[in-house]
Protein backbone atom coordinates (compact mmCIF):
# COMPACT_ATOMS: atom_id res chain seq x y z
CA UNK A 1 0.00 0.00 0.00
CA UNK A 2 2.75 2.43 0.75
CA UNK A 3 4.06 2.08 -2.78
CA UNK A 4 0.60 2.75 -4.23
CA UNK A 5 0.21 5.90 -2.12
CA UNK A 6 3.66 7.13 -3.08
CA UNK A 7 2.97 6.32 -6.72
CA UNK A 8 -0.29 8.30 -6.60
CA UNK A 9 1.46 11.22 -4.94
CA UNK A 10 4.10 11.25 -7.68
CA UNK A 11 1.38 11.15 -10.34
CA UNK A 12 -0.34 14.13 -8.71
CA UNK A 13 2.96 15.98 -8.50
CA UNK A 14 3.65 15.22 -12.18
CA UNK A 15 0.20 16.56 -13.14
CA UNK A 16 0.77 19.75 -11.15
CA UNK A 17 4.22 20.21 -12.65
CA UNK A 18 2.78 19.70 -16.15
CA UNK A 19 0.11 22.34 -15.43
CA UNK A 20 2.75 24.73 -14.12
CA UNK A 21 4.84 24.20 -17.25
CA UNK A 22 1.79 24.90 -19.43
CA UNK A 23 1.02 28.07 -17.47
CA UNK A 24 4.65 29.22 -17.75
CA UNK A 25 4.64 28.58 -21.50
CA UNK A 26 1.40 30.55 -21.86
CA UNK A 27 2.90 33.41 -19.87
CA UNK A 28 6.05 33.34 -21.99
CA UNK A 29 3.95 33.55 -25.17
CA UNK A 30 1.93 36.43 -23.75
CA UNK A 31 5.09 38.16 -22.60
CA UNK A 32 6.60 37.80 -26.08
CA UNK A 33 3.46 39.29 -27.67
CA UNK A 34 3.44 42.17 -25.19
CA UNK A 35 7.11 42.91 -25.84
CA UNK A 36 6.43 43.02 -29.58
CA UNK A 37 3.42 45.29 -29.02
CA UNK A 38 5.50 47.56 -26.79
CA UNK A 39 8.23 47.77 -29.42
CA UNK A 40 5.67 48.56 -32.11
CA UNK A 41 4.05 51.27 -30.00
CA UNK A 42 7.44 52.72 -29.12
CA UNK A 43 8.37 52.93 -32.81
CA UNK A 44 5.01 54.51 -33.60
CA UNK A 45 5.52 57.06 -30.83
CA UNK A 46 9.00 57.93 -32.11
CA UNK A 47 7.54 58.43 -35.59
CA UNK A 48 4.90 60.76 -34.21
CA UNK A 49 7.49 62.69 -32.22
CA UNK A 50 9.55 63.17 -35.38
CA UNK A 51 6.46 64.26 -37.30
CA UNK A 52 5.62 66.75 -34.56
CA UNK A 53 9.16 68.15 -34.63
CA UNK A 54 8.96 68.50 -38.40
CA UNK A 55 5.59 70.22 -38.11
CA UNK A 56 6.97 72.64 -35.49
CA UNK A 57 9.93 73.49 -37.72
CA UNK A 58 7.67 74.02 -40.71
CA UNK A 59 5.37 76.22 -38.65
CA UNK A 60 8.32 78.28 -37.42
CA UNK A 61 9.54 78.72 -40.98
CA UNK A 62 6.10 79.84 -42.14
CA UNK A 63 5.83 82.24 -39.18
CA UNK A 64 9.24 83.66 -40.09
CA UNK A 65 8.23 84.19 -43.71
CA UNK A 66 4.96 85.86 -42.68
CA UNK A 67 6.82 88.17 -40.30
CA UNK A 68 9.29 89.02 -43.07
CA UNK A 69 6.46 89.82 -45.47
CA UNK A 70 4.73 91.98 -42.86
CA UNK A 71 7.95 93.92 -42.31
CA UNK A 72 8.29 94.46 -46.07
CA UNK A 73 4.67 95.62 -46.29
CA UNK A 74 5.23 98.09 -43.46
CA UNK A 75 8.32 99.40 -45.22
CA UNK A 76 6.32 99.90 -48.42
CA UNK A 77 3.53 101.68 -46.55
CA UNK A 78 5.99 104.02 -44.79
CA UNK A 79 7.60 105.08 -48.06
Amino acid sequence: MDNAIISNQFKEIEKKVARLIAVCQAHEATNFELKNKFKSLEEELLGKIEAEKSYAQERALIRSKIDSLLVRLEEIIEV
